[in-house]
């Protein structure tokens, strides 16, 4: 009995700093951070200003929004959850839908270098394209998003895939690059 109510209290306790970290990041300009978020323990956030949380989003801990540029942005919609040790680099736009889910360790860009002959690679220009992710998305664990993707609503992209191509409404897609497996309404 004792153990559940220190677990309670833990609990608690665990959820007043989440609720706390989000008045932080709003202190440090993060205006379009709804109040009723919750940001665990060693998030980053770089530019939090660009940035636009919804009601009830989660970010778990060690989550990282690399907002680069001043025309930058990412938004993501309520009820959205972002798991442990994602990184997002956003160079143009980055949004996500509402009732989104992120799985653990998943890695989104929307820019990459180009590749063409005749110079260094550290002398190549970025190439930008915005990603959309849609609503009710369930994104696993430790998947890629690259450059100029969208993904529909309802859809569902395996752990592991490396997403290069949309994705249309509610497609299970996994592999590496990504290809559709079947569609949600499918038996």
């Amino acid at each position: 009995m004792l153990a559940k109510q220190l677990y309670a209290a833990f609990e608690w306790w665990r959820i007043a700093c989440c609720r706390l970290r989000v008045y932080l990041w709003r202190l440090r300009g993060g205006t379009r951070i709804h109040p009723k978020c919750l940001i665990g323990g060693g998030v980053r956030i770089e530019r939090p200003w660009l940035v636009a949380l919804g009601q009830r989003c989660v970010l778990q801990r060690d989550v990282w929004l690399n907002v680069g540029g001043s025309e930058a942005r990412f938004e993501l919609g309520d009820y959205g959850f972002v798991g442990r040790g994602v990184e997002i680099e956003v160079s143009t736009s980055v949004v996500i839908g509402s009732g989104a889910l992120i799985a653990p360790g998943v890695f989104m860009t929307d820019h990459n270098h180009s590749t063409s002959a005749g110079a260094p690679m550290f002398e190549q220009p970025c190439i930008a394209s915005p990603i959309r992710i849609g609503d009710d998305v369930w994104i696993g664990a430790n998947a890629v998003v690259l450059p100029g993707v969208s993904i529909g609503d309802g859809a569902v992209i395996a752990a592991g895939a490396v997403v290069n191509k949309d994705v249309p409404p509610r497609a299970i897609v996994g592999g590496v690059p990504a290809r559709i497996l079947r569609f949600r309404d499918s038996p």
